[in-house]
């Protein structure tokens, strides 16, 4: 079974701002081009899973348009981006280096912005992952770049990111791809 771990499209919004839980639109053209390279991969009898942000659910229904033997996508909250609270929608330069500071020197346990920490995302990755491999089947989850990156450590054998040096991964820009 595989699981198909695609990022939505570049969203619209200004180069170097904090957003997770923050609600942007992907870029129209950048969705169409993703899902339709995607669209072109997927194997058939595939099931569709999507985190509740726009930009994710846009790629989804760019794909489904693509292919009509895709299911209806299921929308799943645990495949959300870190909400990064009160630091949502300001520029990461301007968040200042004492509070980044402070959440590496606490990676796992830190509410960085006062919402969530690493050790709660990751619970929840963590328990769609296991779901997933539970189900039995091949999945495509439209999803973020921190999701991907705590599925990847999850397909190692890793709880999750205790210090900041441990989250590592692949780079998956937007509108690409990782298939485990």
């Amino acid at each position: 079974m595989t699981l198909w771990l695609a990022r939505h499209a570049k969203v619209m919004a200004e180069r170097g701002l904090c957003y997770g839980a923050l609600e942007l639109d992907s870029e129209p053209a950048a969705t169409q081009v993703a899902a339709i390279a995607l669209a072109q991969e997927l194997p058939l009898g595939i099931a569709l899973r999507c985190s509740p942000r726009l930009r994710c659910r846009e790629l989804a229904a760019a794909l489904r348009s693509l292919r009509a033997d895709l299911p209806e996508a299921v929308v799943d909250a645990r495949l959300a981006e870190m909400d990064f609270g009160h630091w949502e929608g300001k520029r990461w330069s301007d968040i200042g280096k004492e509070a980044v500071d402070a959440w590496t020197a606490d990676f796992w346990s830190h509410r960085f912005g006062g919402t969530q920490s690493v050790a709660e995302f990751m619970a929840g990755v963590s328990e769609a992952w296991k779901d997933h491999l539970k189900r039995q089947q091949d999945e495509v989850w439209i999803t973020h770049a921190g999701v991907i990156r705590g599925c990847d450590l999850l397909s190692r054998g890793l709880i999750g990111p205790v210090q900041s040096h441990e989250w590592v991964g692949p780079e998956v820009p937007p509108g690409a791809w990782l298939r485990l």
